[in-house]
């Protein structure tokens, strides 16, 4: 039974023009013929003229042929193909009308009323047939290879457009088994002929019951709080989970792709609990539009985040400064694709490092802002080479913000970390000695110099959960340094918009920083992302506790705190540290001398030096490990 349907459909897929075409001759003729054989008139019998059921086929044929009814791929029929049957029967009734009444021809009209009535719906019934034939044909294809029980977290619009989606085209060969929903009102009701079995909460008892093997969640638009406690539950099963993206991607990426294309793996930032930090982008806009802006570390990630959302503001041109070619080309090209003419980029291939290079660009360019971004950021590589930490982000500082002063730029931005406070590594001290060098320049410059502090970046390179990925797609075991180990966390671009804000409403000398909600645990992130990819932790993939790495803090510090040392702006979330008094005189000299041992790879000197210009550094005594054996949290 199984082959001959196979047959049957193999066939009717091949030949499928030509059948509707046959078909569709026959249900002319049957619907002309019908309305005179009730009412005892045989049309075959009559002359030759009068005898119009051939004529009426014709024109027919002919109307479903001129409106393109035969060019409709039909299994992706929808309402609108439909009705285009409807509309090239009525064309065809209506000219056969006229056909009659020009040469007189005699017809009752009942048969006029009773021919369209007929063809109308058989035609439309026969293709609605013909889909459910197809689709069914091409469900049963797939069978016979693997297919992918599949559950809907959501019973709205989106999950229509998905099972939509999945009929018409379901590369992932998805059997979609069941639906469940918080609205009571749905629950029991059927979307697409699948099910909506139950609410949320019991979503691990639908997955066993109907052996679900991996979940969509369907919910765009849903509220972070309850996206959070819903992907929870799913993550408790050992299933895999995906996600369809938020409402406004779906309207702006239009494109070929469809539904199904966009649903993408849930990452561990759907989980973290709290809003997507948004701020008031058109003082921004107005801050950036018109000017020269200069990005330096513009290939990496923050700095590419940067010049992808300057580009957005229409600056007058956007300067990519990197040492590394091909990030600065990467970010170049896509915004050539973005912007095509209406950007005017250039890039320069560059070391912050190189004091020659640096001025030679701002004696040639009218910098209008300057974003210093480059930056050595790995903790534990800079605990094993200082002197790099020194060359890079002190020195490296101190040239771009010689070079913005002595070209009287009128903004100059440094992209600062939470390190920098009470730092325990050396990463973190040079990060706060470049926040000295830019407070005590402000002091005297025309460039109003200020400093942007923000914690952990996700998705930014080195970061935690890349790691966690490739080891887990390893097999494990994935590694965590310290089970009680913290982190505040945010997204590439919400750090980018924190940057570009605090920066439009900068005065200069200031250090903003931000409120990023609560910490969270580096163990749960580990296991969340483990049973987002369908794994047990501890069963499928191990957790292995490598211990605190060189310059490494178990807990970092606050941001935000309600002491004295903060200052609120009008900005939701944003927070100025009120500036620490240090001898500016002092600061320069050791700079010197650090510059001194950098060369010269004298790492107790640096180390002594670091010390004495960060009097809130602390040296930790964890146990050296390998940069790449755990999760690198810089």
């Amino acid at each position: 039974m199984a082959r001959a349907y196979k047959g049957m459909y193999n066939f009717l897929n091949k030949y499928r023009k030509y059948i509707l075409m046959i078909i569709d001759t026959i249900i002319a003729v049957v619907s002309y013929l019908s309305p005179h054989i009730i009412s005892g008139i045989h049309p075959i019998k009559l002359e030759w003229f009068e005898n119009t059921w051939y004529i009426y086929t014709i024109i027919y044929i002919a109307a479903f042929i001129v409106m393109g009814v035969y060019r409709n791929i039909w299994r992706y029929a929808g309402i609108e193909d439909i009705f285009q049957c409807l509309k090239a029967s009525v064309a065809a009734n209506l000219v056969f009308l006229a056909f009659t009444k020009v040469f007189d021809i005699y017809i009752r009209y009942y048969v006029y009323i009773v021919s369209f009535l007929v063809s109308s719906f058989c035609t439309m019934g026969i293709r609605i047939i013909y889909r459910a034939i197809i689709i069914t044909g091409d469900k049963d294809t797939k069978k016979l290879s693997h297919y992918t029980n599949v559950m809907i977290v959501g019973a709205g619009q989106a999950t229509v457009a998905i099972l939509n989606e999945i009929q018409r085209n379901n590369p992932d060969n998805y059997l979609v088994k069941c639906i469940v929903d918080d609205d009571k009102a749905k629950i029991g009701r059927k979307i697409n002929s699948v099910k909506v079995v139950s609410s949320t909460d019991k979503t691990p008892e639908m997955v066993e019951k109907y052996e679900v093997e991996e979940i969509i969640f369907s919910i765009p638009s849903i509220d972070k709080g309850n996206k959070k406690r819903i992907l929870d539950i799913c993550a408790g099963t050992k299933c895999k989970l995906k996600i369809l993206p938020e409402v406004y991607s779906l309207l702006t990426d239009v494109g070929s792709k469809g539904v199904i294309d966009k649903i993408r793996d849930v990452q561990v930032e759907d989980l973290l609990g709290r809003d997507p930090i948004r701020l008031d982008c058109s003082l921004t806009k107005k801050y950036i539009q018109g000017k020269t802006v200069l990005v330096t570390g513009g290939g990496g990630s923050i700095g590419s985040e940067l010049c992808r959302q300057i580009s957005s503001y229409s600056p007058k041109e956007l300067i990519i400064l990197d040492i590394y070619e091909n990030n600065a080309y990467d970010i170049q090209q896509e915004l050539l694709r973005e912007y095509g003419k209406d950007i005017n980029l250039s890039v320069e291939i560059a070391s912050v490092r190189d004091k020659k290079k640096l001025y030679k660009i701002f004696e040639s360019k009218n910098i209008d802002i300057v974003f210093h971004a480059a930056a050595h950021k790995h903790v534990p590589l800079m605990e094993n080479n200082p002197e790099e930490a020194i060359k890079n982000n002190v020195i490296g500082t101190y040239n771009v913000v010689q070079a913005a002063h002595k070209y009287k730029t009128d903004k100059f931005v440094l992209i600062s970390t939470d390190k920098a406070v009470n730092p325990t590594s050396v990463m973190g001290a040079t990060k706060r000695i470049a926040e000295m060098i830019i407070q005590s320049y402000n002091n005297h410059s025309e460039t109003d110099f200020v400093a942007v502090r923000f914690g952990n970046v996700l998705g930014s390179n080195g970061s935690v959960i890349p790691l966690f990925k490739e080891q887990i797609k390893d097999g494990g075991p994935v590694t965590v340094t310290h089970e009680e180990i913290t982190r505040y966390f945010m997204t590439i671009p919400e750090a980018v918009q924190l940057v570009l804000r605090s920066s439009s409403m900068a005065q200069g000398g200031e250090i903003f920083v931000l409120d990023m909600g609560d910490p969270v645990k580096i163990k749960d992130l580990a296991y969340k992302l483990i049973r987002l990819s369908g794994f047990e932790p501890e069963v499928d993939i191990s957790i292995k506790y490598t211990g605190l790495r060189p310059g490494e803090k178990l807990y970092e510090e606050l941001l935000i705190s309600e002491d004295k040392d903060q200052i609120k702006t009008n900005m939701d979330k944003i927070f100025i540290e009120r500036p620490k008094e240090f001898d500016e005189n002092e600061l320069f000299e050791l700079i010197e001398e650090l510059k001194k041992a950098a060369d010269e790879m004298d790492t107790k000197t640096i180390l002594f030096l670091i010390e004495k210009l960060v009097p809130t550094y602390k040296r930790t005594d964890n146990a050296k490990g390998s940069a790449g054996s755990s999760a690198n949290i810089a």
